[in-house]
Order: structure tokens, then sequence, then C-alpha cells
């Protein structure tokens, strides 16, 4: 079959578009499994780095993942009854109570950073604290968990599935603990997985947070670039990758098969 001229520009551009984003990538995952990033791969390859930088900043992955953990716990509690009150009672109040809690996502980080310090700066021991970064976190990132469970219960006739459940007795929690949560899977996973990647990865709310003692993964990352020579840094951007990527893998399936189930 002869393909068209646009269809080999379209190639062209796909592959030109990829290798500019991956390339940068490549480069500095190999940076740091080189002996000598400067001499190049013949200088041999090596895991010293990535030794290093577990050594220097396995504080920093753990308060990293315990931070995504417990935002995940807190945006659960909160965003799956929220989503569920804001499907079951729809209208005007309901529009503006979803557009007041995606408001933090229309704020720039440091400016959501300096509201909480300015609110909660003077309280030193919460300060100095990690939940004080896990408040920031999670204002962050509740918009997605609500948004995400709100449609997939907008898209399902769960009024009917609820009056079944009702008519067979079962009470108001019991309805929302084996119809509601159920039947919202697919979204509750999306959310999940989108706020514990986003909590791992956020910086700019995290950079104004942080204190000497409390580095986040991404923190960590930057003052490895600012302090480190080049190999450490790259071995450190290696080990980010190895966390994040398959949790954007998780997440686009798990996005794919809410929207089945939407559908």
């Amino acid at each position: 079959m002869k393909r068209s001229f646009a269809w080999w520009l379209q190639c062209a551009v796909t592959l030109v578009i990829a290798a500019f984003l991956l390339v940068p990538a490549i480069q500095s995952i190999l940076a740091g499994v080189t002996a000598n990033y400067f001499r190049g791969l013949s200088s041999g390859l090596t895991l010293k780095w990535i030794g290093q930088v577990w050594e220097l900043y396995s504080s920093s992955i753990f308060l990293s993942i315990w931070l995504a953990i417990a935002c995940l716990a807190v945006t659960l509690v909160i965003g799956v009854p929220a989503a569920y009150a804001l499907a079951r009672n729809p209208g005007r109040v309901s529009r503006m109570l979803e557009e007041f809690i995606s408001l933090p996502l229309a704020v720039p980080g440091l400016a959501l950073a300096l509201a909480l310090l300015q609110l909660y700066g003077t309280l030193s021991g919460f300060r100095t604290s990690w939940t004080f970064i896990l408040v920031g976190h999670v204002l962050y990132t509740l918009p997605f968990m609500v948004r995400s469970v709100l449609a997939v219960l907008m898209a399902m006739d769960f009024r009917s599935l609820e009056e079944s459940a009702a008519t067979l007795g079962a009470s108001a929690f019991t309805r929302f603990r084996t119809v509601i949560i159920p039947n919202a899977m697919p979204g509750i996973l999306a959310g999940a997985l989108t706020v514990v990647t986003l909590s791992i990865g956020e910086f700019n709310l995290t950079w104004m947070l942080h204190t000497p003692y409390l580095k986040t993964l991404p923190v960590g990352l930057a003052d490895s670039y600012a302090s480190m020579r080049l190999e450490v840094a790259s071995a450190y951007t290696l080990v980010f990758f190895a966390m994040i990527v398959p949790l954007l893998m998780a997440m686009q399936w798990a996005s794919a098969r809410a929207q089945r189930i939407a559908q």
C-alpha cells in the first residue's frame, strides 16, 4: 500500500517530537550510570552514583512515599464522600462548591504555599512537621480525587441502584459502602493514582514549605543538581524516573478504564 506524503510528514513530525522529548531523558539516565560523564561511555558503566544517592537522599525518598500515602488517605476520606454529595445534590450550590474545591488548581503553588505560611507559619511545632507539607499536598490534589469520582458517578444512574438497595432495607451508610463505592471504583482508582503521582512529583509548593530536615524527592533532586556533581544528580533523576514512570503508566490505564465504564 502506497503511503501519501501527508502520512510520511506526520511520521517525521512525530519522530522529531519524540526525539526532542526522549533524547535529553536518555542522556541524563546514561550520565547517572557512567563512571565519568565528561569522558562518556568509554569510562565505563557503574552503579556507585545510585548508591551514593541512596546514602545521601534515602530519607527524602521515604518522606515522599510517606507523604503520598498520607495524602492519598486524606483525599480518599474527604474526596469520595464530597464527590458523592455533589453528585447526589446537583444545582447551583453544588457547582459553586465544586469550583471552590478546584480553586487551588488556579492558584500558583508558590502563592498557595505563601498563604499557608502566613496562616500557620507562627505555629512552630506544626511548621517544622511533615504534616505542614501534607496540608499543602492535600489542598493541591483533592480536586483531582473529587473530579475523578464525580465524573464516574455522574455517568451512571446511581440513584436507581440506591433505591433498589433501600427497598431491601439497606441503610444510607450501607448503600454508600456496598453500592456507591464499588460502582465508583474506576474513578476512585484513577483519582488515587493521580493523587499519588502528583504528591510525589510536586515541587513548587513543597519548595516553599519544606525545612532542611524535610526534603521530599523533587526538592532533593533540585538540591543534588545545585550541590553535587553531575553524575550524582543524574543518578537521582534515574531514581525519580523509576518511581514516577510506573505510576504514570498505571494512571493512564486507570483513566482509560474509567472512561470505558463511563461509556
